[in-house]
């Protein structure tokens, strides 16, 4: 949770800014949204890497290596003097961020099933906390020069690499003795073999729950495309107050993943709690053109934190439940892979919608698609009519 909260907190410090930076350099909206997919165009290439490297030689060793190529990233960040470099910066970081799926797998390598929701809760909450702080961090810190933002996420990511090779154990499955030989009936399976499955079989529970997650992440990350110039055009939002607006959804983020999240967990199960977060989401995302001022934004908006704090977590918490341990690294890392095609075609359709069509196209279509969700939400068996469905095991 440490780890993720400092490295969230300096992604989030330069994420919010970009838009800005770009138009500072002269980039037009549609080039935008192409800097904004190029980091999810290096986390799509990475993530099922990352996981299969994490199932053999342990999530720690992977956390650390991704944690330094995101302080690269930034460091590129505080010295762009160009759209490309730019774009270049958010490859570099894209490539580090790949270990989200190895994150999560560490969550379910160290704690119990009946406990993984509440922890991938906590777990998201530690991010949101980043996403909270960060914008705030980055929004004051470009009073002192446009490369300070870039320089402070650098000093914070190298940091936190020394922090967690200091305190960062491995997890349980990979401290296993080395005369230990891994069980002959689970071999593991060719990454592409796992992404064919999601195609072939998409009604199976696990394939089911990667497109779910993907889907949603499409219309949120739609959202979040061009939330920025939308802010800009509609109430005058610069770079140097859009950090205000993550402090408040960050915050409510945070209320829920951390306080409310694992009671509504035990009340409704993942399953109703995933069904209720793609409801809210689409609400949120259809209503952010018709809010009439900020204080009907703020209302509106709220409905996106709250969703995506139900939606994301449950559906990861019901991916670790149905896949094959000795794989849940590589499927996670899938999952992400997944939703980093999602995030890649995002920001690129949005801004493009949003230059030709109009600034409150992206997110009526962005609310149509996480609807598409809650459809194949309803079609997802809860955990306890799946363990009902199985043989007993000897």
């Amino acid at each position: 949770m440490a780890a993720a909260f400092v490295d969230m907190m300096g992604g989030a410090m330069i994420f919010p800014l970009l838009p800005f930076y770009a138009l500072h350099l002269k980039a037009a909206p549609w080039m935008i949204g192409w800097m904004i997919a190029s980091f999810w165009i290096a986390q799509l290439a990475s993530s099922p890497l990352w996981g299969r490297v994490s199932d053999r030689y342990g999530r720690r060793p992977a956390l650390l290596v991704g944690l330094t190529a995101s302080a690269l990233g930034f460091l590129v960040f505080a010295f762009a003097v160009t759209p490309w470099m730019l774009v270049l910066s958010r490859l570099v970081q894209g490539a580090g961020g790949g270990t989200t799926g190895v994150a999560q797998a560490y969550v379910g390598d160290a704690i119990e099933p009946k406990d993984r929701a509440k922890a991938l809760g906590w777990l998201s909450a530690a991010t949101n906390a980043g996403v909270m702080i960060g914008p705030a961090i980055g929004s004051l810190a470009t009073n002192l020069g446009m490369a300070a933002p870039g320089l402070i996420a650098a000093t914070l990511c190298l940091g936190n690499v020394w922090y967690a090779w200091r305190w960062l154990p491995e997890s349980a499955p990979h401290r296993r003795p080395s005369h230990q030989a891994a069980a002959p009936s689970a071999p593991r399976r060719p990454v592409m073999e796992v992404v064919w499955e999601v195609f072939k079989a998409p009604k199976a529970d696990v394939p089911r729950l990667v497109w779910i997650y993907a889907v949603g992440m499409l219309g949120f990350m739609s959202m979040t495309g061009v939330l920025a110039l939308y802010l800009d055009r509609a109430f005058g939002v610069t770079e140097k107050t859009i950090g205000l607006f993550f402090v408040y959804t960050g915050g409510l983020s945070l209320i829920m993943r951390a306080l409310i999240l694992g009671k509504m967990v035990d009340r409704f199960g993942e399953t109703g709690v995933m069904r209720m977060g793609a409801i809210m989401l689409a609400l949120g995302l259809a209503g952010i053109p018709l809010a009439p001022n900020v204080l009907g934004l703020a209302a509106v908006i709220a409905l996106i934190p709250i969703g995506t704090a139900l939606l994301f977590p449950a559906t990861s918490a019901l991916v670790t439940h149905r896949a094959p341990k000795q794989e849940l690294g590589l499927v996670l890392g899938v999952q992400q892979a997944f939703g980093a095609v999602a995030r890649v075609i995002a920001p690129i359709w949005a801004t493009a919608a949003f230059q030709a069509l109009g600034v409150g196209v992206p997110f009526y279509i962005a609310g149509l698609v996480v609807a598409v969700v809650g459809l194949l939400a309803f079609g997802v068996r809860p955990v306890a009519h799946l363990e009902a469905a199985e043989p007993a095991r000897p």
